[in-house]
């Protein structure tokens, strides 16, 4: 049996592999200590008021009866208390978009809520890597694990012509989060309360192309090293699965997933730098093949394992 050919071996990789980039030591989930400045092009303080003021803006118009704020006129006092309180919230260090109530992410504009994992730009690649390993598929078939607010799904199904989606999660808070913003987007995916594969139809066992996880891989111990700001305002269940490396839900999707691949099938998994070499090992004992470390050059503070399944 032929199987597709890889997107990253056949001309078209835009990404590296980074074997070196293994030995780098980061913090779990460092990401998420300065969201606003995960990739060096957006710098922490400014944009995060312009951030803020952004959605103002159209109420700060709404109040001078006009369609457009220009630069000298009087900003309302509602909408100066409102901004004030906005930046005392960002201060004690809620993170932006739940200030807001919505993320942009890969040009789609996301709900985000309490109780459910915070979208970040870092994720985008993730789901670019899906991306290009769906299209030109036939009938393509994505699900993603521990979907949260439903992101990286409704990427794909935004991005992939013809794609079955399905995402699942164990918060039923994060379910209701995805549904609605699938119906904000008008974008069809099916989500589903469930441990990992558990919400799934049977009938797609054998007929997955891709599966997408980003897993909480802060390890047990590592924990109550998180910045006091993360775990005021992540759930813990989306930062840690209690287990000693962080890799417990890894393990589980790498022994489980091939139950539910397609000969040819991929499964990617996004890793903080310190996690890569074990997670690449993790898929690898469970019958992967092609398994690499991949990152965006833009994006480093991430890593996005690939591993496909011969069948």
């Amino acid at each position: 049996m032929e199987l597709p050919a890889d997107p990253e071996l056949d001309g078209r990789r835009e990404d590296q592999e980074d074997p070196g980039a293994l030995e780098h030591r980061r913090h779990p989930r460092e990401d998420m200590r300065h969201p606003a400045k995960q990739d060096g092009r957006r710098q922490h303080g400014a944009d995060d008021d312009l951030d803020l003021l952004t959605p103002l803006i159209g109420l700060a118009g709404g109040s001078l009866g006009v369609d457009r704020v220009a630069p000298n006129d009087e900003v309302p006092a509602n909408v100066r208390r409102r901004f004030d309180r906005m930046i005392a919230r960002r201060a004690s260090g809620e993170p932006v978009q739940l200030i807001t109530g919505q993320a942009v992410f890969r040009g789609l504009q996301i709900a985000a809520r309490p109780g459910v994992f915070v979208p970040r730009d870092s994720t985008e690649y993730l789901a670019e890597q899906a991306v290009r390993r769906l299209r030109g598929r036939r009938r393509p078939v994505a699900v993603d694990l521990a979907t949260g607010g439903g992101t990286v799904a409704l990427a794909i199904a935004n991005e992939v012509p013809g794609v079955r989606v399905f995402g699942t999660d164990i918060s039923l808070t994060a379910v209701r989060v995805a549904r609605e913003n699938a119906e904000l987007l008008r974008l069809r995916a099916t989500f589903a309360k469930g441990d990992l594969f558990g919400g799934l139809p049977s009938d797609l066992r054998g007929r997955v192309d891709v599966i997408t996880l980003h897993p909480p891989y802060v390890a047990r111990d590592e924990v109550r090293e998180l910045p006091e700001e993360i775990r005021r305002f992540e759930p813990m269940h989306t930062l840690t699965d209690r287990s000693p490396d962080g890799l417990g839900l890894v393990g589980r999707t790498a022994s489980e997933g091939p139950r539910w691949l397609k000969p040819g099938g991929w499964l990617l998994v996004e890793v903080s730098p310190d996690r890569a070499r074990s997670a690449a090992s993790v898929l690898r004992r469970n019958g992967f093949g092609d398994v690499r470390s991949t990152m965006d050059r833009g994006f480093k503070v991430t890593r996005v394992l690939v591993g496909r399944w011969h069948g």
